[in-house]
């Protein structure tokens, strides 16, 4: 019913708790189209930008369709195409990339990527996609009957794009000047790291700028830099302690909480009340020789039932107290998030509620 989030009690390294600032992924998308399917592709009256983007691209390779063609293509699909540009990336390296279906294809299954060109935020074109796919799902059918497992109108090509652009980063670029930037902002964390890393170096070397930034001051050299970065990346801290949470997934019914989360004395009442409408249909037939209709009456049974609710403490200075005491109620998942929130309007739940 409820799930504990520990604590990190532990030293951690920098690399776990921060990262350089523009040492980041950059996502590009793509737009394309999967050929070679088994009869599975778009249905083109459906899909119209189907058959116009295969004009399009045979017009490109020197094939005329003639104007007003009604193309029925059962062997092609429109796709997009995704992947994540890792940083320092160098033209000739190849990524992952992931293909979906735009359309209504029922299945992307031994299909082929044609060469589509991935694009950034800004437009340039950072890599070309093309490739065979590789799809988990398989599904058969006949006589009206069908049978799937897994998904079908989505894939993965392994090594399927060639970086053919770089994205510029100039690290150190203002004098050797450097930012590291927290995953969560924290200053009490920012505190000791800048403690630490003055420390390592016998220097100060690290100045705290907020809560989640720290700027460090780095060699101009570049193969000293990465050393100095690697350095930075490997000292040791101990994070303050996350404040007092408590996590519930409305969609799922999860309840996860850390074991900052303590309980003041608190009277609660959980009860449950459960409608149940039952309906059944007679049918009344009158006799061959009268003169009537066949009438079919429905017959309603609706049944209220309430289990009974008890005030019953709840307290905890300890997670596991928490724990104990919010199971003791016997409540499932969904009700304990309404009783969450109540002791936290109430004052007795001392942590912040996130709900995701």
């Amino acid at each position: 019913m409820v799930g504990l989030l520990a604590l990190p009690v532990q030293a951690e390294s920098v690399r776990e708790l921060a990262s350089f600032s523009g040492v980041r992924d950059n996502q590009l998308v793509g737009y394309g189209l999967v050929v070679g399917l088994d009869g599975s592709g778009d249905q083109t009256t459906q899909a119209p930008f189907t058959s116009q983007s295969l004009t399009n691209m045979l017009s490109q390779l020197g094939v005329t369709v003639p104007s007003g063609t009604n193309l029925q293509l059962r062997n092609v699909a429109a796709v997009m195409v995704t992947a994540d540009l890792p940083p320092f990336s160098r033209p000739g390296q190849r990524l992952d990339i992931v293909v979906s279906s735009i359309a209504n294809a029922s299945s992307l299954r031994g299909g082929t990527l044609l060469m589509t060109p991935l694009r950034g935020a800004d437009g340039d074109t950072y890599a070309i996609a093309q490739g065979n796919m590789l799809v988990g799902g398989a599904g058969a059918q006949a006589g009206g009957s069908s049978v799937q497992i897994n998904h079908q109108a989505a894939g993965a090509i392994p090594n399927g794009a060639l970086v053919e652009k770089e994205v510029p980063l100039n690290l150190g670029s203002n004098g050797g000047m450097l930012e590291l930037q927290l995953d969560e902002s924290d200053f009490g964390t920012v505190q000791r790291m800048v403690a630490a890393i003055n420390n390592e170096f016998d220097e100060s070397v690290a100045y705290a700028r907020n809560g989640r930034v720290i700027a460090l001051d780095g060699p101009t050299d570049a193969n000293a830099r990465v050393n100095f970065m690697a350095r930075v990346e490997s000292v040791q801290l101990t994070p303050t302690q996350a404040p007092a949470r408590v996590v519930l997934n409305a969609r799922t019914g999860s309840v996860v909480m850390n074991s900052a989360v303590t309980l003041r004395q608190a009277a609660v009442a959980h009860g449950d009340l459960s409608i149940t409408i039952d309906t059944e249909y007679n049918v009344s037939q009158p006799n061959a020789l009268a003169e009537g209709e066949t009438v079919v009456t429905p017959d309603a049974d609706i049944n209220i039932q309430q289990q009974e609710a008890f005030l019953r403490i709840v307290e905890g200075a300890q997670l596991t107290e928490v724990v104990n005491a919010l199971n003791a109620l016997g409540a499932t998942p969904r009700d304990l998030m309404s009783i969450l929130q109540s002791l936290r309007a109430s004052g007795s739940l001392r942590a912040e509620l996130e709900i995701i």
